[in-house]
């Protein structure tokens, strides 16, 4: 017998070899015929799985993200099963389920049209309907790369997989995929699905190789579930940086620049400019000093750091290395810079902490399929910084980062939106890391301390560390549902020793300092898209890059509305005066259009009482107001940052 321990801290006994859908039926029938898959000790199982030895076990309903993955996963490959049964020349790839569905990529000559999609979802339907058994199995590696012969990214992907991984694959009726799992035990439970779209996706995402023809689409148990998706989604375009930023004249692309080139507009421009203005001078508060430093280096400098050997790939390289060039890069961070400058004189440990802070223009070679608007792209803004400390002073300057970053993103509104993830390495991936695991474990337990100490809420995550050090990543979703690393905060173990940092102790010994990399407001160009999408474009006044539009009911009135501008804009308001000869109906739409929080109308009666008709977008139309008294409230408004 074996002692089952559930998410409710019961324990049950069953015999060995029992599967987790045995396990469900023992619980209850009804979680049996709603389970998905189970979690035990940890990680996701099918249902079909045996257990063999005492386990912790929690049984997963379509309540919870792994059980929707199974569903999505499993409806993923019911759009394969269609696709082979439609075109049956298509090349499978990959499927996996994603946040809010799942999508598959296909290799064809030509692309998937809006009429395809139409079909395919017609014929999982009917696939659904017939309910196809599902089995599971596996084969040693000649027997699976007998069996997917035909299929060259299967060939492809058995071939990548190390020596002693298990090879499993699922069999749906006579449709046999590569696949790891879980899957449902049956899919005749899910009652509603549906293709969204089609996309191009390179092969691995690397433009290195072949563009495929990527479907995504989701699923749920429920229709009314799958509706209010759609509605969702409906207003997640609506909400979308990449649409609306364009509309509202925040920025623009032009393909003769390139790919995640974004051209700032105006109106972006100022929010941008804003945004920074206030970030400086709040660092500045905190003790942060300003460093301006080269847009490149020499490449000795990133062999120093380490940069040349863990992210060359990801960089900008000027010049030929295989000849006498000197060879340089544009720079993909900060940091090495700060340390030089940290370096031109010997410090005391009575000067530090260092708080060194920097508004810096930096460059990563982002493959082109990852870009996407101002979350991802190759030329970006970051409000940078980095912290130089005594292993005494670390988890006090580690709590006054978090603090400032508490501050900022509260102000904007977005601090409840931010969850947070420890990201540590993977001791098994010797290329993305610098080895040294002693070092590894020493940081990242005493990153974990501080972060308990501190009880911030946050899941842990393997292989996603800086190559130098673990990190606390600040994660937000856009309107998709899609998560993005805002920022980050690291504590670098490395960069010290590369670079012989050093201090004098109070014992007059040499010390290591230790560096606490961070950002405050993350990259301008990406928080600019979630303010985008958090305010659907209408910006809280004091960001807004136009605070109030007045309006003259008619040419009389120009020369009045005229001076309330003038007024206004001596006093430091963002205005703007729209003097055409159009109804006052057709320029208050406008102006609404825009997102404008404060439409001033003016006619005979407010020339003749100096007041201004006011047309807020909290109270709609508030009647007419003293002048002097709309200026005051506007002014209160921007200087306390109001939301």
């Amino acid at each position: 017998m074996i002692k089952v321990t559930l998410k409710d801290g019961s324990i049950k006994e069953f015999e060995a070899g029992v599967s987790v859908l045995d396990i469900a039926k023992g619980i209850s029938e009804g979680l049996a015929r709603n389970a998905c898959c189970g979690i035990v000790n940890g990680e996701v199982v099918d249902l079909r799985h045996t257990v063999n030895e005492d386990v912790e076990l929690s049984i997963c309903t379509f309540d919870s993200e792994e059980g929707k993955s199974a569903v999505r996963h499993s409806i993923s490959h019911v759009l394969a099963y269609a696709v082979k049964r439609l075109f049956p020349e298509t090349k499978l790839a990959i499927g996996p389920s994603i946040q809010t569905g799942f999508y598959y990529d296909f290799d064809r000559d030509v692309a998937f049209t809006a009429e395809d999609l139409t079909k395919l979802e017609s014929e999982m339907k009917k696939i659904i309907k017939e309910d196809p058994s599902i089995e599971r199995f596996e084969l040693p590696r000649n027997e699976a790369l007998e069996l997917m012969k035909d299929e060259p990214y299967k060939v492809e992907l058995i071939n990548d997989l190390p020596e002693g991984e298990i090879i499993s694959f699922y069999k749906m009726g006579d449709f046999t995929d590569l696949c790891a799992g879980p899957h449902l035990m049956s899919i005749k439970a899910v009652k509603a699905i549906k293709l969204i779209r089609t996309a191009g996706a390179y092969w691995k995402g690397s433009e290195k190789n072949k563009m495929l023809s990527r479907i995504y689409g989701t699923a749920f148990l429920k229709k009314s579930d799958l509706n209010a998706h759609l509605e969702a989604l409906e207003e997640a375009k609506k909400r979308d940086h990449n649409k609306l930023g364009r509309e509202l004249k925040l920025f623009t692309t032009d393909e003769n620049i390139g790919q995640g080139l974004p051209l700032m507009m105006p109106k972006g421009a100022k929010i941008v400019q804003l945004l920074q203005r206030w970030v400086e001078d709040e660092e500045e508060k905190r003790g942060y000093v300003l460093t301006k430093t080269p847009l490149m280096a020499k490449s000795d400098l990133y062999k120093i750091s380490g940069h040349w050997d863990h992210y060359k790939d990801g960089m900008f390289v000027l010049g030929d290395e295989d000849k006498d060039d000197e060879v340089m890069a544009l720079r993909p961070m900060t940091c090495p810079f700060q340390y030089t400058i940290y370096n031109t004189e010997q410090h005391s440990y009575r000067d530090l902490p260092i708080r060194y802070a920097e508004t810096s223009t930096l460059f990563r070679n982002e493959n082109s399929g990852e870009m996407h608007g101002l979350i991802r792209v190759r030329q970006f803004t970051l409000a940078d910084g980095h912290l130089i400390v005594t292993p005494e002073q670390l988890e006090e300057e580690f709590k006054g980062v978090l603090e400032l970053i508490d501050y900022l993103m509260s102000t904007l509104g977005i601090a409840e939106d931010i969850t947070y993830r420890f990201s540590k390495w993977d001791p098994n991936n010797t290329e993305k890391y610098i080895n040294d695991p002693e070092a590894w474990n020493h940081t990242q337990n005493t990153m974990k301390q501080i972060l308990d100490h501190l009880k911030i809420d946050y899941v842990e995550a393997d292989d996603e560390a800086a190559f130098y050090g673990p990190k606390l990543d600040l994660q937000c979703r856009n309107v998709h549902g899609k998560e993005d690393t805002l920022f980050t905060i690291q504590i670098d173990f490395a960069l010290a020793e590369r670079f012989d940092m050093s201090y004098i102790d109070k014992d007059g010994e040499k010390k290591r300092p230790y560096i606490i990399h961070r950002s405050s407001i993350g990259c301008y160009e990406r928080t600019l898209a979630m303010l985008i999408e958090k305010y659907s474009g209408a910006f809280p006044t004091w960001l807004s890059p136009v605070q109030a539009k007045v309006l003259p009911i008619s040419d009389k009135y120009n020369d009045y509305a005229e001076s309330v501008a003038k007024s206004l804009k001596n006093k430091g308001v963002r205005i703007e005066a729209d003097y055409r000869a159009e109804k006052i109906g057709y320029k208050i739409r406008e102006a609404r259009l825009e997102r404008v929080p404060y439409i001033l109308v003016v006619g005979e009666k407010e020339a003749e009482s100096n007041t201004v008709s006011v047309r807020s977008r909290k109270n709609d139309d508030e009647g007419s107001i003293d002048l002097v008294e709309f200026e005051a409230r506007i002014l209160t408004e921007i200087a306390n940052k109001e939301r």
